[in-house]
């Protein structure tokens, strides 16, 4: 570490995003503690689905989306739900959501999220090289499972868009192909779409947890307290606040997703974070689930072979923080794994709601605010347990100069300023 290099770093969230940050800093030369009020990867990075998405460039916002959306709300197998009691707060997020549904915009978006996103796989083996997490990280193949070619057609803008970042469809079945491919599939699925060079995470929760554990061996620092706030003197910051006393620091990152926006204002940066809610359903030692990862296009949620049973994970309901789950993702999670994996079956299966962290232009915020020392780590939206350990590198060597190939202002913070 050079003299003008920060002496100690505190990273706040042990997610995928913080943890990765974390690990990296030290490989680089800095003194890291990690701060969470909770357990390493309790978080969003506990439900997710596991999959390492390399192809995942394409934002929700595509265009015609308003046009769609009200229907898919009144829709009972559609993957997008509203807690209408939310809907005022939500109001100028979602018009500022919504006016990115442009395919200008999401051609913008796309060129942004692929450096962070294609080559997940790699960045995980990376991430976890020497280290006892290593053994949660596969690469393979990932699978999109439809009703028939007609309705893989009519994603065809998707599609077009990821095979020019190199993650088109490299085979397309059809008829009794799909379930000689994936057996455990049921015959509402007659089209089935493969993508190479992607992955998962056998177990996402417990991964993260062990690189936490490894960051430890690595000397660094694991510390449960929540963080109250940035505490910034003359226009520099010094330390932060936290629920059991001021962490002194010479740097900080805050990686703590969807409720990292009230750090960040003692900053003067005004974040317009909202939370995209996710939910899952593991089936706990379930059997008659998929060999590899599957996307059911049909209610946009992923099945996922884990090494404690099955999860299918997905949805996005608009919601906040504050409220409980809705039951009713939960039960088109039910209706729809059952429909699209007729075998699959549990004697035990756990429900789970997380907070994803969402920006209007559907790109993270990665870098310096300003010039404080404090620098931003988090709005993945859908995409954090893929594109965490890139994140984690960038953030780290940006903290301790190092050079890295990417222009990170895409994901400015300044860009809400």
């Amino acid at each position: 570490m050079t003299p003008s290099s920060p002496r100690h770093v505190v990273v706040v969230g042990a997610g995928i995003v913080g943890t990765a940050t974390a690990i990296w800093l030290r490989r680089f030369g800095a003194d890291v503690t990690l701060i969470d009020r909770d357990p390493p990867g309790q978080g969003a990075s506990f439900g997710n689905a596991g999959v390492l998405a390399a192809g995942a460039v394409v934002p929700v916002t595509t265009p015609g989306l308003w046009k769609k959306a009200l229907p898919m709300l009144l829709r009972r197998d559609s993957p997008l739900f509203l807690r209408w009691g939310h809907l005022p707060k939500l109001a100028p997020f979602l018009t500022r959501y919504m006016s990115h549904a442009t395919d200008a915009d999401v051609r913008e978006a796309a060129a942004a999220l692929a450096p962070l996103t294609s080559d997940s796989a790699e960045q995980h083996l990376a991430l976890t090289e020497g280290l006892t997490a290593r053994r949660h990280v596969v690469p393979g193949e990932y699978l999109h499972a439809y009703a028939d070619r007609a309705a893989f057609d009519a994603d065809g803008y998707a599609w077009g868009l990821k095979a020019e970042y190199g993650f088109g469809a490299e085979e397309v079945l059809t008829g009794g192909a799909v379930q000689e491919a994936e057996p455990s599939l049921g015959d509402s699925v007659g089209c089935l779409a493969i993508q190479k060079h992607h992955g998962h995470i056998t177990d996402p929760g417990a991964y993260v947890a062990a690189l936490a554990r490894d960051f430890e061996a690595m000397g660094g620092r694991v510390m449960r307290a929540g963080v109250k706030a940035i505490t910034v003197e003359h226009a520099k910051f010094t330390h932060l606040e936290t629920d059991a006393g001021p962490v002194p620091c010479d740097r900080a990152v805050i990686a703590c997703g969807a409720h990292s926006a009230p750090l960040l204002q003692g900053l003067g940066l005004t974040l317009p974070l909202e939370t995209e809610r996710g939910y899952h359903l593991h089936f706990k030692g379930g059997s008659g689930g998929p060999s590899r990862p599957v996307m059911v296009a049909a209610g946009a949620f992923v099945a996922t072979p884990m090494e404690t049973g099955v999860r299918c994970a997905g949805v996005l309901e608009f919601g906040g923080l504050d409220r409980g789950p809705s039951r009713a993702p939960l039960a088109m999670l039910r209706r729809l794994s059952a429909r699209a994996f007729p075998g699959l079956a549990a004697p035990e299966v756990e429900e789970w709601m997380g907070h994803r962290p969402a920006l209007p232009d559907s790109l993270p915020v990665i870098g310096e605010v300003g010039q404080s020392g404090v620098h931003a780590a988090l709005g993945h939206h859908h995409v954090g347990l893929t594109a965490g350990p890139r994140t984690g590198r960038l953030v780290a060597a940006e903290i301790m100069g190092k050079r890295e190939n990417l222009d990170l202002t895409p994901y400015s913070p300044a860009r809400f300023s």
